[in-house]
């Protein structure tokens, strides 16, 4: 296996200057405390998580003995069926969650276009 030599002219993953570093010479930058998910992004997951337990349990014991009179395969089928309708779900919500997001930009890029003009 060949290894890269270092040559002694070359600075190193060490001697180079942090990008992060704040100089004397540059104006102080503004620190973003933006949290990295919204808080609204984490009430929806929360939800249908929530979703995804209590739906197929909820829905097999409610009609195990009401309408398939003691039938669970088909309490059991259903309970399934719930899950991955609960799971579309969440897909669509997120889709048109995406979808928002990017109309959001666009729009404010037309603005800021407008502003230049």
């Amino acid at each position: 296996m060949a290894t890269r030599r270092i040559i002694s002219q070359e600075k190193t993953l060490l001697d180079q200057p942090d990008p992060n570093s704040i100089s004397p010479s540059s104006p102080p930058q503004k620190s973003n405390i933006a949290p990295a998910v919204p808080a609204a992004v984490i009430f929806k997951l929360l939800a249908f998580t929530l979703a995804m337990i209590v739906v197929p349990i909820g829905s097999y014991f409610a009609t195990v003995n009401t309408l398939f009179n003691g039938n669970s395969t088909y309490a059991g089928g259903l309970a399934a069926v719930m899950a991955n309708a609960v799971l579309i779900g969440y897909i669509l919500v997120a889709m048109a969650e995406d979808q928002s997001d990017r109309l959001e930009e666009e729009k404010k890029r037309k603005q800021e276009g407008k502003k230049d003009l």
